[in-house]
């Protein structure tokens, strides 16, 4: 039964998988990795080109099937080699094909930091992220704003940085943006794809930036990002850094798209 009454909506889809895979215990590892955290703004900061931040994904809401070959660890070590300033996995099973199981995995193959990208809902997932050795994870504010999880933002925001992850908090819509920079969060990452009902405008991150600024915070813009011009655009309008995923993993040559990307400043 859906937690839901509007289950057509896509955001309250994205959080009841979440729910579901929870409640299936996906996210239960019985260990945690030893592992000591990567900084992800300072790698950001001192990135000398296009600091990128490119996605392992297998599929997506938006696309369906996205990449049947290549083993996560594979994936991300072509990445780190041509230039990742960091990786976002894809822990969600549902819509996304994604495992903490992948993220445990190409923890142990690069050195880099890593994003655990999922819909999180839950200290379960925040605790799962320590364990699989993430150094930072993803909080959808759109998720909190409707009261769509099991606690607030802010708890799972301070359960996060307690075990020594940073946070990467999401936003779409200028009130969105706004309270973010209000609240003065390390990272906040401008999705241009609005998840509703999800059509990407890549012109958001501009347009938030132009309205509202960019505080205290470093800016990482998110989706609809394929091209070097594209990289060059965002960067003009006041983007840090790129988050990039189904162009670079819908490609044949991984290394071959992050570098013509890395490359772009």
């Amino acid at each position: 039964m859906s937690r839901f009454a509007k289950a057509g909506n896509t955001v309250e889809q994205l959080v009841e998988n979440s729910f579901k895979a929870i409640d299936e215990g996906v996210y239960d590892l019985e260990r945690e990795l030893s592992h000591d955290a990567i900084s992800l703004k300072k790698a950001i900061l001192a990135c000398p080109h296009a600091p990128l931040i490119t996605e392992v994904k297998f599929s997506s809401p938006s696309r369906g099937q996205i990449r049947t070959f290549d083993t996560p660890a594979e994936i991300a070590l072509a990445m780190e080699e041509s230039g990742a300033t960091g990786l976002s996995v894809l822990t969600q099973p549902y819509m996304f094909d994604g495992s903490v199981h992948n993220l445990l995995a190409i923890r142990k193959a690069v050195a880099i930091p890593l994003l655990m990208k999922d819909i999180v809902v839950s200290d379960v997932q925040v605790d799962a992220a320590k364990k699989a050795g993430a150094d930072c994870v993803l909080l959808i504010k759109v998720v909190f704003d409707r009261n769509l999880a099991e606690v607030d933002m802010d708890r799972l925001y301070n359960r996060a940085t307690k075990k020594g992850l940073q946070v990467l908090v999401e936003a779409h819509s200028g009130h969105e943006y706004a309270d973010c920079l209000k609240a003065r969060y390390e990272l906040v990452g401008i999705n241009n794809r609005n998840l509703s009902d999800l059509a990407v405008d890549i012109t958001n991150t501009e347009r938030l930036i132009k309205k509202h600024g960019k505080g205290a915070s470093v800016i990482i813009s998110e989706s609809g990002i394929s091209k070097p011009t594209d990289i060059q655009y965002l960067k003009k309008a006041g983007a840090d850094a790129f988050l990039v995923g189904t162009s670079i993993m819908e490609t044949g040559d991984i290394g071959a798209k992050v570098a013509e990307l890395y490359n772009a400043l």
